[in-house]
């Protein structure tokens, strides 16, 4: 069977309107789900018994959970409740409460890995409990975790697919569409998928910009990060 990809002319758009969406989705699931799994990683630390508890069931059952299944429960869910949200919108909620599980045991490895010396060094200063964990711990333990991060942030970009299946016009829903228009679906999903490889290899570029940006030590170490 020949390749035949002049099928796919004249539906650029389409494909670029569905690769700006999975960006956008990737873009605000990483920032609220880091926010979410950092808060959560600091709850499983912290004094408060019950907030130790509903941050480890949250992370358990997330984390054993399948992605899918979690998208229909929050898309299912609100709308039992009477809260109408679009299928782009819903998507953000679902992959920044999966984000946030995996980032929460990301960061929780961070913490655990801070010499206790400093910590002791910290509040023998006066250091409040919040001020220990902003000015001695958050930095150095996202500087010591960040390729993990950065990798856990790809697979989510790469599992945003998975919101075709609540009609997010992201690049699987809008291929999904044009192979079934088209009947070519072996040349749809093989440019579907060298873009997944690009778009992979510039936000690890990006990463690791913000990596050099945020990490001043690593950068004139030598580090990779």
């Amino acid at each position: 069977m020949a390749l035949d990809f002049s099928v796919l002319q004249g539906r650029e758009s389409m494909i670029l309107q569905g690769l700006l969406l999975t960006m956008k989705l990737t873009c605000v699931a990483t920032l609220c789900g880091f926010g979410v799994g950092t808060f959560c990683a600091v709850g499983k630390r912290g004094s408060v018994a019950w907030l130790r508890k509903v941050c480890a069931i949250y992370v358990e059952a997330i984390r054993n959970t399948p992605l899918l299944v979690q998208i229909f429960l929050v898309y299912f869910g609100l709308s039992s409740l009477g809260l109408s949200l679009g299928a782009v919108t819903v998507a953000m909620i679902a992959l920044t409460i999966n984000l946030g599980a995996y980032t929460a045991e990301i960061m929780r490895a961070g913490f655990d890995s801070i010499e206790k010396g400093q910590l002791e060094a910290a509040e023998t200063l006066g250091l409040s409990r919040f001020q220990i964990y902003w000015h001695v711990i958050l930095k150095q333990a996202m500087e010591r975790v960040y390729p993990a991060l950065t990798s856990q942030f790809i697979l989510l970009m790469l599992a945003s697919s998975i919101c075709s299946q609540i009609s997010a016009e992201e690049l699987t829903a809008v291929a999904n569409y044009i192979q079934s228009d088209t009947y070519r679906p072996l040349e749809t999903y093989i440019v579907v998928g060298v873009l997944y490889i690009l778009l992979s290899f510039v936000l690890r570029g990006a990463f690791w910009l913000i990596g050099l940006a945020l990490f001043t030590r690593r950068r004139k170490l030598g580090i990779s990060v």
